[in-house]
């Protein structure tokens, strides 16, 4: 009989279980997806290295697997509430019929196990069908091929899964039995009657608050986007915690501030449904001052995070095919040993031409006299208040103009004409680009090897010598092939392509012959490649899976808030429709209350990501950001996309809900 009635509630109450069970699926689905990518790279054809990188891959997902059950379990405990709320008056009945607080947590029990086994089943359909679209996201990023894939099934994803989510359910069982022991029967049928009161806070107090919190971020804002090159971390962590408490201060402001503004505007707070439309909105406000903050720090974060996981992963991709020109790169220390012998070249060690179809050797050159500091001259002091942490005492790097451009040659790059008495500055971290544009733009000159040399061009070219996944070249003086006769050179490079299409061979050949002579400097466009892709793997999918859980988390937290505001809300909405109102103004202030109550953190989070993201550039540039904006426009589609979807679910559930009574 009971397992009758739980299955005919669910069937009376589907529109009530809408958002709890989309947002259970969609639970279920993300995690079995993100643990289901070592099963879906399997079946690529991939590198030792990169099976590799999967595997760290996984053991990551695995571990921030633990932290999005958490998040996921705490959401779906939270859900319970609001549908416990929901079903007060149906409760209520039980008891008046006789039925014991026993057998309504039977209820509960074949409900919740009902829901369980049916979320399970629909998410991990849709899990395994998305995860197979994961496969071309796999297939992106490592360049693999696709010819061996197979639609194939995750067992461990799929055991892992139901674990996690057996226990989740196991809490919510015992939460639910809990919140029955403890219900009375008169505050179950007074449900819904004890209509909240509206306090109306001073309105001077508002402004202050506003105006302080305002202010406060003001201040956070220009700190992290102007100042951020000098910032400590305990200044970082005091300027977030002024972020959070002007945050909290803007919605416990505005929750105030917008019942006095519109009631001082008198013809809009009077015209239609207006005057109930306001202070729905105000009253929700309220009431979720402090929820509303964390939702809008989650959406922050949110953008953020996806925007940086997209942003690294398109610059890094373009990187390696810009800064990856060559097949190899061997390198050498010629600064001479403590005991004063002179250190062996390249050549001299060993015979790199066996498997090199062309080549480069050449050497850079440094005058101990002429440092980082002599570069800026007197705009020293001001440039290391600004970059504290320059570092003046560092030799500056010189190369052969000729040597450069047979290089260029090799890379396919531009090559460079130095004029007589001139140089050329190459550098491409962006940071130093600027700070030392500053130098070029004052017509700096240098005083090296003997000679003074002035700046061909008022600005830094791009340029680069070593091979990476990273813009990393922070100075680089190119100068006639005079200027460096009879220096000693610092560093010897040898960079080519390999001869033949059994680059892997000829790459393990070149492991060897330089362990035999002792040459530690060695790279190959396979391994920057597999190092990059690693961490741009990483970066992305945990990007990906912390994004959209935070996500999920943040849209079912406003639905299952305003679907309960709605249930509370029914009867004022029934005494409406007696005094006149049409079920369009019905609608109509319906979706303004939702649109408002989704939209004002979403807005204040983007307003914070806009500057949070000019702090994250600092740190990020060394990959570069020129993909940003389709980074921001796929962290958009995404938002509208899970934060849309919920909004949309809400409003159709919500205007359900206020029709019941009619």
């Amino acid at each position: 009989m009971l397992c009758k009635l739980s299955i005919r509630n669910l069937r009376r109450s589907l529109r009530d279980f809408a958002v709890y069970f989309m947002t259970l699926v969609i639970g279920v689905s993300v995690f079995y997806v993100f643990n289901a990518i070592g099963g879906q790279a399997a079946t690529l054809r991939l590198t030792q290295s990169q099976h590799e990188v999967i595997q760290l891959l996984d053991t990551v997902m695995s571990g921030t697997s633990v932290f999005v059950a958490g998040v996921l379990g705490l959401l779906i405990v939270y859900a319970s509430r609001f549908l416990m709320k929901r079903r007060s008056k149906e409760f209520a009945l039980y008891m008046l019929l006789g039925m014991g607080k026993g057998k309504i947590s039977a209820i509960l029990l074949i409900e919740t196990i009902l829901i369980g086994i049916g979320s399970l089943a629909v998410g991990l359909i849709l899990g395994i069908g998305l995860s197979q679209l994961m496969s071309a996201l796999v297939v992106n990023l490592f360049e693999a091929d696709m010819k061996a894939y197979h639609f194939t099934v995750s067992g461990a994803a799929i055991v892992k899964t139901i674990l996690y989510f057996a226990v989740m359910y196991l809490v919510v069982m015992v939460f639910n039995s809990v919140v029955i022991t403890k219900m009375k029967l008169i505050d179950l049928i007074q449900t819904g009657r004890r209509s909240e009161q509206i306090r109306l806070k001073s309105p001077v107090l508002c402004v202050i608050v506003f105006l302080l919190a305002a202010g406060m971020l003001a201040f956070a804002y220009h700190q992290v986007s102007w100042q951020n090159v000098s910032l400590s971390r305990n200044e970082m962590l005091v300027y977030i915690a002024m972020g959070t408490a002007a945050t909290f201060g803007i919605f416990w402001s505005v929750s105030g501030m917008l019942l006095r503004v519109m009631m001082s505007m008198k013809n809009v707070y009077h015209r239609g449904l207006n005057v109930f439309t306001i202070r729905q909105i105000s009253s929700k406000i309220n009431t979720m001052v402090f929820s509303m903050t964390i939702i809008c720090l989650m959406l922050f974060v949110t953008i953020c995070t996806l925007t940086s996981a997209f942003s690294i992963r398109n610059s890094m991709n373009a990187n390696l095919q810009e800064l990856c020109p060559a097949d190899f790169l061997l390198a050498v220390d010629l600064t001479g040993s403590p005991d004063g012998s002179k250190p062996l070249t390249i050549t001299e060690r060993c015979d790199p031409t066996a498997d090199a179809a062309d080549y480069v050797d050449l050497c850079v050159y440094s005058d101990p006299a002429f440092t980082f500091a002599d570069a800026f001259g007197d705009a020293l002091a001001v440039l290391q208040e600004q970059y504290p942490f320059l570092q003046s005492e560092m030799p500056e790097q010189f190369v052969r103009v000729s040597d450069y451009n047979r290089l260029m040659r090799l890379y396919g790059g531009e090559m460079l004409t130095v004029n007589d008495g001139d140089f050329i500055l190459l550098c491409d971290f962006k940071t130093m680009q600027t700070v030392r544009d500053m130098a070029l733009q004052h017509g700096t000159e240098i005083h090296a090897f003997g000679q003074t040399l002035r700046p061909q061009y008022d600005c830094c070219k791009h340029g680069f010598i070593e091979m990476a996944a990273e813009h990393i070249n922070i100075g680089l003086y190119v100068v006639q092939d005079a200027v460096l006769d009879g220096a000693a050179p610092v560093t010897e490079y040898f960079i080519g392509n390999f001869a033949g299409e059994d680059t892997e061979a000829a790459e393990a050949r070149l492991h060897d012959l330089a362990a035999a002579a002792d040459i530690s400097g060695i790279q190959t466009r396979s391994e920057i490649y597999a190092a990059a892709i690693g961490l741009g793997a990483v970066v992305t999918f945990l990007g990906l899976y912390v994004g959209l859980v935070f996500l999920i988390a943040c849209g079912a937290i406003l639905a299952l808030k305003e679907l309960s505001e709605s249930t509370d809300s029914a009867g004022r909405y029934e005494l409406l429709r007696k005094l006149g109102a049409d079920e369009k103004s019905l609608s109509q202030s319906l979706f303004r209350q939702t649109g408002s109550f989704f939209l004002l953190p979403l807005v204040l989070a983007a307003l914070h990501s806009v500057f949070g993201m000019q702090y994250s550039v600092h740190f990020m540039e060394v990959f570069g950001m020129e993909h940003i904006a389709a980074s921001i426009t796929a962290t958009s589609i995404i938002l509208l996309a899970v934060y849309g979807g919920y909004f949309l679910a809400t409003y159709l559930c919500s205007k359900g809900i206020i029709r019941e009574r009619r």
